[in-house]
């Protein structure tokens, strides 16, 4: 291994933990949490989770059907590029993709965003392409059957959100205040060019221009892009917990509801009160997946790093009681050995 390739994949691991890159968990925390506020509001939670509630046809990747209330288990979440001007059809790109994996006896969970370029084996259409690609063609069950293919783990549940429900959300909290990095124009959510114009600043932004701001990339690349979505994050953290957006809560899960499907159903659900309950005590470790910029004939890819990759499937079965810690340990080891045993020969 090359001193050069030693450096980069040691820079790749340090940058593999960074926050979540789009607004589904945070809004999906927001409906778990307002459970806890009295009874009116969990009638409301289980309005919304009846509502969504859209199972798919599909092989489970586990011989039985988890307990969420007993196991451990794995969500996939789906930001889909799909507005009410593109019919909210299942030929719709994913523009986000996250797994988020639960460890019921530590109370921690793991998420994993994957970038949207990356390139990897997508069995509807029998050969390798961009990840995204997998929900236009077959929708959530498409992109399920990629992402455990991918990573090696069985994926239990999905929750798909569209665009309405990130501006939604945004808007019922009040705006949030968020750091433009520069003056730009984009098209809004119903794909009207340049109809969103936002000034270099800090300011503060409504659902349209928020995801004006997550979705520009022609002015920087798809790492700054990634920070502006954390930074959008953290707003949305930020305002969602303040004492004024309480009242809001109600509005919030509504919000989110028209605008998601999931097979959670409510009962389910339930689980997740014990992960809410650990409050600022829940362990959360986000995770991305290391690559580089490429090419695949004309068309740009993100190529994941394989030996990173292996590392992150069996973090996450470790997480997910699939694999046993001395695996990763040894794994791990391993690539420390090899980097000194390179340095020492430098």
């Amino acid at each position: 291994m090359s001193n050069s390739r030693i450096r980069n994949k040691s820079e790749k691991i340090r940058k593999r933990r960074r926050r979540v890159r789009w607004v589904v968990f945070p809004i999906l925390i927001i409906l778990i949490s307002g459970i806890a506020y009295g009874a009116s509001l969990l009638n409301k939670a289980e309005s919304v989770m009846n509502d969504s509630y859209t199972p798919i046809e599909r092989e489970s990747a586990r011989e039985t059907k988890v307990d969420p209330l007993e196991e451990n288990f794995s969500i996939l979440f789906v930001g889909v590029d799909d507005s009410e001007v593109r019919d909210f059809n299942s030929t719709s790109r994913s523009d986000a993709l996250m797994v988020a994996t639960f460890n019921k006896k530590a109370k921690s969970v793991k998420l994993l965003s994957i970038p949207r370029d990356s390139y990897v084996y997508v069995p509807t259409l029998e050969k390798e392409d961009k990840i995204t690609h997998a929900h236009a063609n077959g929708g959530v069950k498409s992109t399920i059957e990629t992402v455990e293919g991918l990573l090696d783990i069985p994926i239990d549940y999905y929750v798909k959100m569209n665009f309405n429900a990130f501006i939604d959300v945004i808007d019922t909290l009040g705006g949030i205040e968020v750091e433009v990095p520069y003056s730009f124009s984009e098209k809004d959510s119903k794909d009207k060019h340049d109809a969103v114009h936002l000034e270099e600043g800090l300011q503060e932004l409504d659902g349209e221009e928020a995801l004006a701001l997550a979705r520009t990339r022609y002015h920087d690349n798809d790492i700054e892009r990634g920070k502006r979505q954390q930074q959008i994050i953290k707003a949305i953290m930020k305002k969602a917990i303040s004492v004024k957006a309480i009242t809001k809560i109600d509005d919030v899960m509504e919000a989110v509801g028209d605008n998601m499907a999931t097979d959670i159903s409510f009962d389910d659900m339930k689980a997740f009160l014990n992960y809410a309950s650990a409050g600022t005590n829940l362990d959360i470790e986000t995770l991305t997946l290391a690559g580089s910029d490429d090419y695949a004939g004309p068309m740009y890819i993100y190529s994941l790093d394989e030996e990173a990759l292996e590392e992150t499937i069996l973090e996450l079965k470790v997480h997910l009681a699939l694999a046993e810690q001395s695996e990763l340990d040894n794994l791990t080891s391993s690539d420390e050995d090899d980097v000194d045993e390179n340095n020492s020969n430098d």
